[in-house]
């Protein structure tokens, strides 16, 4: 008794923003450097995790690949007025709310298709790929032939890049907490697969008013409401 809760576009994407982000924690460390320090480029296969060059064109290459799945994204959602990932008034509060429901086992308060702190992770994750995108962009263009970029622009862009990685590391890493509370592990087959059960939706998503109109249709060929008596997440 499954419903969709996420598109084949938006799995796609959130696949293909971990393997970038992920890309570029790994290349972005190999550029300080560090690999060949802790004796990681003697591991088979991991000689070139020392070679400069090497792991700044993989840099490179996952940044196009992150610029390019961002720039589809938002012309996506834009086009389609899809907008329910954006925080909202309030979330804050609702966040927190929600956060002690699950440590404390009570009732949550009803949430949209995603929980308030969904939203918060989403846009704090999104405004720092953005810092990263814009200060990686002039990093590039000082190692251009021909440009010559103000001394004091080109220090504050690398420290702002820098900030910018840990805060990206911070949020990835809170993203992934999240699983630590078990209500939120029947979220994840839904970035796999794409579905989410009707009976989860209806007992945390009440106010997502297309998912409860699936649940129901659904629900309906197998008994209505009383399918989910027994439910909990």
């Amino acid at each position: 008794m499954k419903i969709e809760r996420q598109s084949l576009s938006n799995r796609i994407v959130h696949a293909v923003t971990a393997m970038s982000i992920f890309g570029l924690f790994f290349t972005g460390f190999g550029q300080m450097p560090v690999y060949k320090r802790y004796m990681l480029n003697e591991v088979p296969f991991m000689a070139w995790t020392a070679d400069y060059n090497i792991t700044l064109w993989w840099h490179y290459f996952f940044s196009v690949v992150l610029i390019g799945i961002v720039f589809y994204h938002l012309t996506y959602h834009f086009l389609r007025k899809e907008f329910d990932i954006l925080p909202k008034k309030g979330d804050v509060k609702h966040s927190t709310e929600v956060i002690i429901a699950m440590i404390t086992g009570k009732e949550e308060p009803p949430s949209e298709k995603y929980l308030p702190e969904q939203r918060l992770g989403y846009a704090f994750i999104a405004f720092w790929i953005v810092v990263m995108i814009i200060t990686g962009v002039v990093k590039t263009f000082k190692n251009m032939s021909g440009i010559d970029l103000n001394n004091d622009l080109i220090f504050w862009m690398a420290h702002i890049h820098n900030l910018g990685f840990f805060m990206l590391i911070l949020g990835v890493g809170g993203h992934l907490a999240a699983f630590l509370f078990k209500p939120n592990r029947k979220l994840l087959p839904a970035m796999l697969w794409g579905k989410i059960c009707s009976c989860y939706t209806k007992s945390r998503h009440i106010k997502w008013e297309a998912g409860i109109k699936q649940s129901n249709e659904v629900l309906k060929r197998h008994g209505g409401d009383e399918a989910c008596k027994d439910y909990k997440h």
